[in-house]
């Protein structure tokens, strides 16, 4: 039961994490060649990758085993560790996210919302 609950929970993890830093990547090299200038400096990419490893280690050791996972097959050997499920999920929601960040990265100065925020920033 433990090993099984053990493998799911590292199946999690690695989605998580290769979600994240898909997004990352693509937002650094693809910001810094259009707009000629990082989008997150060095420090917050550092941020960003503490905050993440450590709300996903959190989530990797807080979830107990069930009894309903005896009921579910064995893997093998050979099965990889990110099924197509997974790199199905990852791609999904590294698009996702990635259209919510080019859209506020490069649409973010035009919308109303953040010109109103901005102007009562600079003011203050």
């Amino acid at each position: 039961m433990w090993g099984r609950n053990v493998y799911d929970s590292i199946s999690k993890f690695l989605q998580f994490q290769l979600t994240v830093n898909v997004v990352a990547v693509i937002v650094a090299f693809t910001g810094a060649c259009i707009t000629q200038d990082s989008p997150l400096k060095a420090v917050q990419m550092l941020w960003v990758n503490l905050i993440m490893d450590t709300l996903a280690s959190l989530a990797l050791a807080t979830e107990p085993p069930t009894e309903s996972l005896l009921l579910r097959k064995p893997y093998g050997r050979n099965k990889p560790l990110i099924s197509r499920t997974m790199m199905k999920n990852i791609l999904g929601h590294a698009f996702y996210q990635l259209v919510v960040v080019f859209t506020l990265l490069f649409a973010g100065k035009n919308t109303e919302a953040l010109q109103s925020y901005s102007k009562s920033c600079t003011e203050m």
